[in-house]
């Protein structure tokens, strides 16, 4: 993954001021705790104006008439989950909405990280966890453990 590329990314999103809060590997990693992962995890808000900022920001950094096919009604329907595959990169962005009945954008607890000069909104370590906990993937049940023990947080 370019990591550059990211920054681009996160850098855009605050720019067009999305409403967004950073999960997954990339979330976990910056929380101090190394793991390899080829995708960008984005939870967002799904409301109409802030996919519109969402597309406008992935314009800023890459020339893919295809983004104008995300749409917030594929982000609030029954399966609130977008991939996007930029073109050239060795990394894909997943746009979340909604993780089945337990998380929302407005559930996530979330914090502001300084990366590279870029403000960066990112889950807490709890919210972290408790995302990861009950997955099947033993990767993020790795994740977990490794969260609950470096920010000592309480097994639930």
């Amino acid at each position: 993954m370019d990591f550059s590329k990211v920054i681009d990314v996160l850098r855009a999103l605050g720019t067009e001021g999305v409403r967004y809060v950073l999960v997954g590997g990339v979330a976990v990693n910056l929380h101090g705790l190394g793991r390899t992962t080829q995708d960008l995890d984005l939870f967002l808000s799904p409301d109409v104006d802030n996919i519109e900022k969402l597309k406008a920001a992935l314009r800023k950094v890459f020339s893919d008439p295809s983004i104008a096919e995300i749409s917030a009604e594929d982000l609030a329907g029954a399966y609130p989950t977008v991939r996007y595959v930029p073109p050239d990169e060795s990394f894909v962005i997943d746009l979340l909405a909604r993780l089945g009945d337990a998380f929302r954008f407005e559930d996530l607890e979330a914090m502001d990280m300084d990366v590279e000069g870029v403000r960066v909104r990112v889950a807490t370590p709890r919210t972290l966890y408790r995302m990861k906990k009950d997955t099947l993937r033993p990767v993020d049940r790795m994740d977990a453990v490794a969260l609950r023990r470096k920010f000592h947080l309480a097994e639930e």
